[in-house]
């Protein structure tokens, strides 16, 4: 029996700037990545898809990033250690309000955009967020990109880890992400994407930009709830899965 945790970054509405389909969304995904109002989200928008994560029982993760409301967090920042793991305290510890005032324990954590990038081979920004963690709630699991130094420093300092995979994003050799500026980054053909999904659960394998065929490990599947065609996306993705008789469950149950 293969099995998934299916999550989406949800929350990523700002004041009057609105985007669609979390309502919906939400109810075929197990986990989400909350915005906490710094890339995106604001202490209204928080509010609101805390509240539709308790009532489709996803779990919630905090999905921190660079102070960068204009660049949707997917600008690179120079910061010091120090200013990374202080931004990610605070950022947790906003959305953390908001989940404890539902009676509800906040379940991870999943760096956002240029942040999430950098993980991939800096072992000290990573070291920041985890070590963020790790003084905010040992018990707070991390979600790290597939191959990401972020995902060895967390387990060295004792945390729980899940392997992340993206059914709409194109890979490297070394799996880092294809850079959105760059050419075929995105997967917009719903049908290859299911398929590279299903691909990535079953035989732990991805094909790359390039061609070339890679090791991938999977906990946890990420569908982008910001694409134009989301909402379908998620439920032809849920149905496929089904079809392949992969579970979808929580990452934590």
């Amino acid at each position: 029996m293969f099995r998934i945790d299916l999550n989406s970054d949800l929350g990523e509405s700002f004041g009057a700037y609105r985007m669609e389909g979390d309502e919906e969304i939400i109810k075929y995904v197990t986990s989400v990545n909350v915005a906490c109002g710094w890339h995106a989200g604001d202490p209204m928008v928080m509010d609101r898809t805390v509240k539709l994560a308790k009532k489709y029982g996803a779990g919630i993760g905090a999905h921190p990033g660079y102070p960068d409301l204009m660049g949707f967090g997917r600008r690179k920042m120079i910061l010091s250690p120090m200013e990374i793991k202080n931004y990610m305290k605070y950022q947790i510890g906003a959305l953390d309000a908001f989940v404890r005032s539902e009676g509800l324990k906040m379940q991870h954590v999943a760096p956002h955009g240029a942040l999430g990038n950098a993980c991939q081979y800096d072992r000290e920004i990573s070291r920041a967020i985890c070590e963020a963690v790790c003084e905010v709630d040992k018990e707070l699991m991390i979600y790290y990109c597939a191959g990401a130094v972020l995902g060895q420093e967390a387990r060295r300092m004792g945390l729980q880890t899940a392997s992340e995979i993206f059914a709409d994003r194109a890979y490297e050799e070394d799996l880092s992400l294809v850079p959105r500026s760059r050419p075929g980054s995105m997967i917009t053909d719903e049908e290859e994407a299911v398929l590279r999904s299903i691909r990535m659960i079953k035989e732990g394998k991805v094909t790359t930009i390039g061609g070339k065929d890679v090791d991938i490990k999977g906990d946890t599947l990420c569908v982008h709830g910001d694409g134009p065609k989301a909402m379908e996306f998620v439920k032809k993705i849920c149905r496929a899965l089904a079809g392949e008789g992969i579970e979808l469950k929580n990452i934590k149950q």
